[in-house]
């Protein structure tokens, strides 16, 4: 594989300079072992994580150019052709995204390597030509720094292979990145779950005691009493004309001879009430960020923009500012370019919150007659690209001479003076 290849050529050939491990102020161990798994057998934690990593794999990241005045432009290259069809030659845009929340939401750390090519301009300057994002899965991810204090990322994967690369290069996200200096998640920088672990194992209690109590239902039902003596072979006899009888009986009543007493044995199995149930659903959901109508699937536009502010803009916000900081250098970004992932189109919005959208937007202008139809699901027409505004609104600098002119109107109305001159 391409990255596979280059991870040899490009850090494999190690500096042989004295590295050591990376020192912390807080005196805690540079070397972090990736999180199990043991939370992610709930069907609940799986189904929430899956939800943000479906909903952030819509996003469409670009890369912009802002000058001075605000105004965004997309360059030509390479950068916006990966970030818009495939991160790279194994992933779409859509999986690369999904896989870098899965493994963000699982670890609380997600690491991306971009692959690059040094090349020159015509003038000399050096710049990268990217050839693709790899989201990376190590095993054990350890921190050494040189003699100069730059910051290398060893990373260790289950098959064995190790590579060490600049912390610079690396394009890192954290979830929950508190009390570690470096990674994600608690002191250790794992994932601190000990808190939802006891939830799960409530929650995996309760299911447990459901399917016994299910189980028990469809058990012993009744003793069948057979009023005499019967060696081995007789019972068997017995026992088989007893189950004809049960099959026979399409009206559920059991018609049995004098030798034997059926003796029925109640079952009272005793579930959880619904309200416990959702209790502890609702505890999980909240862990993640993910409301009931959004995990069901029912939710109005309020209830989902409220999820887009709760849980997946700050994932946008991260998304855009990691890969900024690491695939443009200092001067890239001072001249106005960054990494922005835009959230989705507005296909997700009811009929009407498209229609009262196209009238407050397209009223002002701000929209072309393709744009709207877009919107509403539909393709462009010819001559679509004008822009229609209503007479209702007036451009801000002319207010003043709007409503001036307005006023001396009505004074030489008021005065009774006309333009009439003789």
């Amino acid at each position: 594989m391409a990255l596979r290849e280059a991870f040899k050529a490009l850090f494999n050939k190690e500096n042989k300079m004295d590295r050591q491990y990376a020192n912390f102020m807080s005196a805690n161990s540079p070397i972090f072992s990736q999180f199990g798994t043991n939370i992610y057998a709930s069907d609940i934690v799986q189904n929430c994580i899956d939800i943000i990593a479906t909903e952030c794999s819509k996003l469409q990241p670009r890369h912009i150019s802002v000058d001075g005045d605000g105004m965004q432009t997309i360059p030509r290259g390479s950068i916006n052709r990966l970030l818009k069809f495939g991160f790279n030659e194994l992933m779409t845009t859509r999986d690369s995204i999904e896989k870098i929340i899965w493994l963000l939401m699982m670890n609380y750390n997600c690491f991306i390597y971009p692959l690059y090519e040094l090349k020159y301009d015509t003038k000399g300057y050096p710049y990268k030509d990217y050839k693709g994002f790899y989201p990376l899965n190590p095993k054990i991810v350890t921190f050494l720094q040189d003699g100069n204090g730059t910051v290398f990322t060893q990373l260790s994967f289950s098959n064995g292979e190790e590579y060490t690369i600049p912390y610079s290069e690396i394009i890192h996200l954290r979830k929950k990145f508190s009390v570690n200096e470096i990674m994600g998640g608690g002191y250790n920088g794992q994932p601190d779950n000990q808190a939802l672990l006891k939830i799960l194992s409530i929650n995996d209690t309760v299911l447990q005691g459901i399917e016994k109590a299910v189980k028990t239902s469809f058990s012993i039902r009744g003793i069948v009493k057979i009023n005499t003596l019967f060696d081995d072979a007789a019972q068997k006899a017995e026992r088989i004309r007893f189950e004809a009888a049960m099959n026979d009986s399409i009206s559920g009543i059991l018609a049995m001879d004098l030798k034997g007493d059926y003796v029925p044995i109640s079952t009272d199995p005793k579930l959880v009430d619904k309200e416990t149930l959702e209790f502890i659903e609702g505890k999980v959901l909240k862990w993640y960020g993910v409301s009931k109508p959004i995990y069901d699937g029912d939710f109005t536009d309020d209830q989902n923009e409220a999820f887009h502010q709760k849980t997946i803009e700050a994932i946008i916000i991260s998304l855009g500012q990691a890969f900024s900081k690491t695939i443009f250098s200092q001067r890239e970004l001072d001249v106005g370019n960054e990494i922005v992932f835009y959230q989705k189109d507005l296909s997700c919005l009811s009929t009407k919150t498209k229609l009262d959208l196209i009238k407050t937007v397209g009223e002002q202008g701000l929209l072309t007659d393709n744009q709207k139809l877009a919107v509403l699901g539909y393709p462009p027409i010819l001559g679509g690209d004008r822009r229609t505004v209503s007479l209702n609104y007036i451009d801000v600098t002319l207010v003043n001479d709007y409503q001036m002119q307005n006023a001396g109107n009505k004074g030489a109305q008021g005065n009774g003076k006309t333009n009439n001159t003789k």
